[in-house]
């Protein structure tokens, strides 16, 4: 973690110290010096893929139905309330508040095979149930390092709300811990940006809380600490490896979270905040304020998403707070309803990072995949909404070198099963185990736990899917 001081106090050498010791997200001296002396990584590079992953978990569960697979040739109760969109795939609709992903979906994955096994709300396709007890990120950060040689980008982050909006509420941990590393021991929790929760855990900068959202102060405060620094003759007893951490830490990896580095016409194109305002959503229902925070945060998180993996990072989880759940009650929004609260930002900032994705070059290189906990009931409920389901869920990937344009698997008339050969969360993790390692090199590298062996043999990837 990083122990600077608070702004109106005079930075110390224990304080310094701190930071080259512990330093970003578990960036250590160990890992410095491997790099400096050319030392290898404690699991030989050659398992690692050049890809990133970025799991879009999509809070609450998602309705098949108006999302990616409409099913308007059923009776009415049953098919989509939003209507449907032809796609660029002939033959394949999407639910109607769709059309930018609609227009894009030569580049997108659709499995509507996908089931998740129960309809119980957790967060159980990125942080496994089984006796590992992790989230995906640090079962790659257990591999690859907790953070990168030389540039000392974590690679292993989550992104809530706060990470881009500052009055955004905290992370919903009602239904399980996003930051969870299980049995693989705390170093392996993901990196939390953002004003409080685990940001005080892992970057200890001592700075107003209220400001440490705010990029630009951010990164003013870290460049005010580096000349209060060389002011002081700090670094003076300092060796080159602690001179090289703070010059990591105060340099480039700050850098990869600030937004203000990118252009204007992008950071528009990903601002899903324009879309609504908060007046817009009704407040008649108690999750107004989780609808707010993800129109506010979710295009702002995939462009964050996108900047680290550039920047380095291997895994992102990013989550917007509880908002799927669509059963018209007095929490949440029927589906028709609450499709315009969460189906059109989604479709905006998705889109939007797919048009980045190409643009950039990255399509090889990350690999999005989206999808929530569970699906929603096939028959609309009394009062307009969906309840929980698990026998089917949508699920999208996109990038990580797939194909795209193709639809895997297909479900009964009533969206309400898979009518092809299931795919569940376990194929789910082994896809993208193999989009990250090399899976042959994996099994006979030295001191891989066995936790982690064991997901590689809990199942096989979603078929059609391959990574080179």
């Amino acid at each position: 973690m990083l122990s600077f001081w608070d702004f109106d106090r005079r930075v110390g050498k224990r304080h310094f110290l701190q930071a080259g010791s512990l330093a970003l997200g578990g960036l250590g001296l160990p890992g410095l010096l491997r790099s400096a002396a050319g030392m290898p990584s404690p699991i030989a590079s050659s398992v690692l893929r050049d890809r990133a992953v970025i799991f879009l978990f999509l809070h609450g569960g998602p309705s098949q139905t108006e999302t990616f697979d409409p099913k308007m040739t059923a009776p009415v109760g049953i098919q989509s309330v939003t209507g449907e969109l032809q796609t660029q795939i002939p033959g394949v609709t999407f639910g109607g508040t769709f059309p930018r992903l609609a227009a894009l979906a030569d580049k997108l994955t659709i499995v509507r095979s996908f089931a998740t096994g129960d309809g119980n709300h957790d967060i159980k396709p990125i942080v496994s149930r089984d006796t590992l007890n992790a989230n995906l990120g640090s079962l790659y950060s257990r591999v690859a390092g907790t953070n990168r040689p030389g540039s000392g980008i974590p690679t292993n982050v989550a992104l809530f709300p706060q990470a881009v909006v500052a009055n955004a509420q905290p992370a919903v941990r009602d239904f399980g811990d996003f930051t969870a590393a299980g049995k693989l021991g705390g170093g392996y929790r993901p990196f939390v940006p953002g004003a409080g929760g685990e940001a005080q855990e892992n970057m200890k900068l001592y700075l107003d809380r209220s400001r440490l959202d705010d990029r630009r102060h951010l990164l003013q405060q870290l460049d005010g600490l580096q000349r209060a620094v060389d002011h002081s003759g700090t670094l003076s007893g300092m060796d080159r490896i602690q001179q090289q951490a703070f010059d990591t830490i105060v340099g480039g990896v700050a850098k990869a979270f600030d937004l203000n580095q990118e252009d204007a016409s992008t950071l528009a194109r990903f601002d899903t905040a324009s879309l609504l305002r908060p007046d817009d959503i009704s407040r008649r229902w108690n999750n107004h304020r989780n609808y707010v925070d993800n129109v506010q945060s979710l295009g702002k998180l995939l462009l964050l998403a996108r900047r680290l993996c550039e920047a380095g990072c291997g895994f992102v989880t990013v989550t917007t707070n509880f908002v799927w759940d669509m059963h018209s009650d007095v929490n949440n929004a029927g589906v028709e309803e609450g499709m315009r609260y969460m189906g059109t930002p989604l479709d905006h900032a998705l889109s939007a990072f797919v048009e980045d994705l190409w643009a950039r070059g990255l399509q090889d290189r990350i690999l999005l995949v989206a999808c929530g906990e569970m699906g929603r009931t096939p028959r609309i409920n009394a009062n307009g909404g969906r309840d929980h389901w698990g026998g089917l869920a949508p699920l999208l990937m996109t990038g990580g070198g797939l194909p795209g344009g193709q639809v895997i698997g297909e479900s009964t008339k009533d969206a309400g099963e898979p009518a092809s050969a299931p795919q569940r969360i376990p194929n789910l993790v082994s896809t993208l185990l193999h989009s990250l390692f090399d899976i042959s090199l994996l099994r006979l590298a030295p001191g891989i736990p066995r936790e982690i062996t064991q997901q590689l043999a809990a199942a096989d990837p979603i078929p059609g899917l391959s990574f080179s």
